[in-house]
């Protein structure tokens, strides 16, 4: 079975204001250990952040002017997916996303649901921890994945992290002796390649002590006015 851990940065909360795609990482897995095969691209996204999505993401317009635009990556990244089975976090998000940029397109590419099947760990964990929060940053926690170096959203680094979350929230379904001892034995080896591609260089930007505590302040202002909880924590 051929997975894709997928994430994606955007924008903006809502593809129906116009808001883009500026960043797109995917994790290959095949038989629940990871190949070493990522698809990484920043987009230039031709619009404005609006401004909690910046301060999530540490992204600038700056920094993506000399990116290439979603047309110009469309054709590999849906080379890489294709036939594959999505692993999202809060699916709805990222696929409404996608699937508006292709709707770009006029039906040349058609949806990208028609190319792939789409498995929404949020989901998988509202299940198996009801009532509780279930955001990336708390499955980490829970799960006992190491995520101290998430210091902003980033769709490559939270893809990295997801495969970990998602291979430990589903570790043993249906399996019982042998099988789960050798399932076991898959996780960590599973765990260790995701290590180590999480500590290869990924390109980002370095964020001040300063503005990385105004960040932090803006988070927690955003959250008290939605009732405790942003968006982005989807949980």
């Amino acid at each position: 079975m051929r997975q894709i851990v997928l994430d994606t940065e955007t924008t903006g909360l809502e593809w129906k204001k116009g808001n883009r795609v500026v960043e797109i990482g995917c994790v290959e897995m095949v038989e629940r250990r990871p190949t070493g095969r990522t698809f990484h691209r920043y987009m230039n996204p031709q619009r404005e952040f609006e401004q909690g999505a910046q301060e999530v993401t540490g992204l600038t317009l700056e920094f993506l002017a000399d990116k290439p635009l979603f047309e110009d990556v469309v054709e590999e990244f849906l080379a890489f997916v294709d036939g594959a089975e999505l692993v999202i976090h809060n699916a709805a998000f990222d696929m409404g996303f996608l699937e508006a940029e292709l709707a770009r397109f006029d039906g040349r590419y058609g949806l990208l649901a028609e190319r792939v099947s789409v498995l929404d760990s949020l989901a998988v964990a509202r299940k198996r921890y009801p009532g509780q929060r279930n955001s990336l940053d708390a499955l980490c926690k829970r799960l006992g994945v190491d995520n101290a170096h998430r210091q902003l959203h980033g769709a490559l680094l939270d893809a990295q992290l997801l495969a970990e979350v998602y291979l430990a929230l589903t570790s043993g379904q249906g399996e019982i002796g042998f099988g789960a001892m050798e399932d076991a034995t898959s996780r960590v080896s599973a765990a260790a390649a995701l290590g180590h591609m999480a500590a290869g260089p990924r390109p980002q930007i370095v964020v001040p002590e300063a503005d990385l505590a105004a960040h932090a302040a803006r988070m927690e202002a955003i959250r008290k006015r939605a009732g405790g909880q942003a968006v982005w924590d989807a949980g």
